[in-house]
């Protein structure tokens, strides 16, 4: 039997009440940093973001982690009495320790904030753009609507929100609307999940958006608020996938049998479909077998035409602008200060291969727009004429518009 004395019991005593001490200051000289940071953090967030931005919530993102600061620059603040719309950009050192920068700071958090009617210019993707990535290793993620009620996107890095303001707001009458964007600044691998944001930062950023957006409403004399966004907003679905299996913007593409014709698209970049949303996409995309079978099979035509090379090289892009966003819709011209207006209540075609379509919903302007790939915009047009009246024919008795306005026929011809 082990048998300890009472004066080695007391040294033992003494010994961990020695430990104890040590640790428990340890703890609160960690505790007071944490604490530092955090105010330090919140009150960086509140100057910076005229204190419309949830701070805590934005402390919550994952790169948030370190001494937070912002940028002292008119430019990278919010400013009330200035014009809008107007961003806010935040800085981390675990940001940029974890990306590598030699100061250990680094730009990763941006919100910003606007009004509608705002006379922002819109405008769908030029011929010459790309549609998906040019290059394999990069995914393509297209955005999907937010849900819950709340006129929404969610993107690969950032949540953008809409709050209608009907009765205009206390200084303002013309304002018929709100709206922010919560954006992180090129994540890196260390904060991404399989290419992606993390579950966690996808929904912290939806409720730093929506709150924006409330505070800004409130500030602005507004009536109305944003409920709280879904508290489970689901990852990107990476495209583009078989056009036949289509079942969200681009249904009607698979639906209708286009992708079983050789010289149209026979994949679809696509989101799930949602009414209220200011832009709505269908992408339709050739898989490089098609689009170098149709190349080979055109040789006259594609004289002097490069091959396509790169994936997703020949597309058509269908857009829908609603609402405010459908009053400012400009179509690429050749000539590049002179875009071609896509007028609601009409219709027609660019000098380059972009058409636009009109109609109205509930007294509100809808665009329907087309562009056409460089390459492809020289094959196949007449034939994409079909494909775009039974796009818009869509989303015409989806939304319930009327009024429909389609380009004439003789407009449909191939660039030379």
């Amino acid at each position: 039997m082990l048998i300890i004395s009472d004066h080695r019991r007391d040294g033992v005593r003494k010994s961990v009440n020695v430990l104890l001490c040590v640790v428990a200051v340890a703890g609160i000289g960690l505790s007071s940093t944490v604490l530092w940071q955090n105010l330090n953090g919140r009150h960086q967030i509140n100057q910076a973001c005229a204190g419309l931005v949830p701070a805590g919530r934005v402390l919550a993102l994952s790169p948030a982690g370190g001494t937070i600061s912002h940028r002292v620059a008119d430019e990278g603040t919010i400013q009330l009495d200035g014009g809008l719309p107007q961003d806010c950009e935040i800085f981390s050192t675990e940001a940029g320790e974890k990306h590598g920068t030699s100061s250990g700071e680094r730009w990763f958090f941006t919100a910003t904030v606007g009004v509608q009617p705002s006379g922002e210019t819109w405008s769908p993707e030029d011929p010459l753009d790309h549609l998906v990535s040019p290059f394999s290793d990069d995914p393509t993620y297209p955005a999907e609507p937010l849900g819950g009620g709340i006129a929404g996107k969610v993107t690969a890095s950032s949540v953008i929100v809409s709050l209608l303001c009907p009765e205009g707001t206390s200084s303002d009458k013309s304002t018929k609307g709100v709206w922010a964007r919560a954006s992180l600044m090129d994540p890196g691998p260390a904060f991404l999940e399989e290419g992606q944001l993390t579950s966690q930062d996808r929904n912290t950023l939806a409720e730093i958006t929506v709150g924006t957006a409330n505070n800004f409403a409130e500030y602005l004399g507004c009536a109305d608020r944003l409920p709280d966004p879904p508290e489970d907003i689901p990852a990107l679905t990476e495209g583009p996938i078989p056009a036949a299996r289509a079942d969200g913007t681009c249904a009607w593409y698979g639906k209708a049998g286009f992708a079983r014709q050789r010289q149209l698209p026979d994949q679809a970049l696509e989101s799930r479909t949602h009414g209220t949303l200011w832009d709505e996409q269908c992408g339709l995309t050739l898989s490089d077998t098609r689009a170098n079978d149709l190349w080979e099979s055109n040789a006259a035509k594609t004289e002097g035409l490069a091959r396509p090379s790169d994936p997703a090289d020949w597309y058509v892009s269908l857009h829908t602008y609603a609402g405010d966003a459908a009053k400012n819709v400009y179509l690429k011209s050749n000539n590049d200060d002179l875009p071609v207006a896509a007028e609601p209540g009409e219709a027609g075609r660019s000098d380059r291969s972009a058409w636009w379509a009109s109609s109205q919903c509930d007294g509100k302007p809808q665009i329907h727009t087309m562009t056409v790939s460089y390459g492809y915009n020289q094959l196949t047009i007449p034939a994409l004429e079909k494909v775009f009246r039974a796009y818009v024919t869509d989303v015409v008795a989806r939304r319930g518009c009327k009024d429909t306005k389609f380009p004439a026929s003789s407009t449909f011809h191939a660039d030379q």
